[in-house]
């Protein structure tokens, strides 16, 4: 049996539960939880705040643990190692996606979360395809927010062929943004961060930007126009898309990966006369995990993260919904 820490229905607080996992399929494995990060996916799913959660739901998609247990077929993971587990436990492995590599554009993925069990739990299963080992020298404790926070802003960095001599920004220095920063100043771009927070700007360059900009002061804005080749937005608030629109050079890439639910308001005409782009992109494929997770140990990377025992699960929403969270929550064991 499985004791896990799951939510009855939205909006509630969330209970110890145990169910039993069944047979383990021939290509998964089982993983002993040891850490498991709190994301803001989570909340909405927890909430059911996209309209696809069934209850009991167990959250959880930012996890690091031992491999307890392997399926008949799984041969490049062993029991004992170090993995991590994001935000897809499976893919189809046979659609063109899949095929070529990009296995988190695979229409028929599997979330961690959405329909079966994740990782606020003392284990968690998944397709072997979807776990990644954890390299060597990497610090377990914080590891489990690269597997979606940290995937989710490097991504764009190796899809887009982020150069080091491009100066790029960061639009919200929260739980992606901190890691985009971090990402960005070892990739050797300039690193501009647009927060609203004038309390973080000091922590933003401790991060890795080089220069802050007030998001609240339009004036300020305005002021950079033309400056960038990359701008990276993690927010979901609505903002003056077209303000930042103008702050992009010429063929510059405005890029969305804060989860924003109001249409964009954009004026093509800034879009056509300077060859601008607008995107936006998920986590990442396993594979793109795996160099991010090397890139890392090698930058010394690591998500700020703040600690809290399993057992205090609620209390630990209940401090991201606070918006005081500096910058990711993790459950220990």
């Amino acid at each position: 049996m499985v004791k896990a820490y799951a939510a009855l229905k939205p909006h509630s607080p969330l209970s110890v539960i145990e169910f039993d996992p069944g047979p383990l399929g021939r290509q998964d494995v089982e993983i002993d939880v040891d850490y498991c990060g709190i994301c803001h996916s989570d909340l909405s799913m927890l909430n059911n705040d996209w309209g696809m959660s069934v209850y009991p739901l167990v959250a959880g998609h930012e996890v690091v643990g031992r491999i307890a247990a392997l399926g008949a077929d799984v041969r490049h993971l062993a029991i004992g190692q170090v993995v991590g587990l994001g935000w897809h436990s499976d893919y189809c492995h046979h659609c063109s996606s899949c095929g070529s590599g990009d296995h988190n554009l695979c229409a028929s993925a599997q979330g961690t979360i959405v329909g079966r069990h994740g990782g606020f739990a003392d284990k968690v299963r998944a397709n072997a395809s979807s776990v990644v080992a954890l390299p060597e020298g990497m610090d377990a404790k914080s590891a489990g927010p690269l597997f979606c926070g940290g995937i989710t802003v490097f991504n764009p960095l190796v899809q887009f062929e982020v150069k080091p001599t491009d100066k790029v920004a960061v639009i919200g220095i929260g739980g992606l943004g901190h890691m985009a920063l971090q990402f960005l100043r070892a990739f050797g771009c300039e690193v501009t961060a647009f927060t609203s927070s004038d309390s973080k700007t000091i922590e933003a360059k401790e991060l890795g930007a080089h220069y802050c900009i007030n998001s609240t002061n339009a004036a300020e804005i305005a002021a950079a126009a033309g400056r960038f080749d990359f701008i990276l937005t993690t927010v979901n608030v609505k903002l003056d898309w077209n303000l930042y629109l103008s702050t992009l050079k010429p063929k510059g890439r405005l890029h969305f990966v804060g989860a924003t639910l109001e249409p964009l308001d954009l004026n093509v005409f800034s879009l056509i006369m300077a060859q601008r782009s607008v995107s936006g992109s998920p986590v990442g494929s396993p594979a793109t995990i795996r160099k991010m997770l090397e890139f890392a140990v090698q930058h010394n990377i690591k998500p700020v993260v703040e600690l809290f025992k399993f057992d205090q699960i609620n209390q630990a929403i209940a401090h991201l919904q606070s918006g005081k969270a500096r910058y990711r929550i993790v459950l220990e064991r």
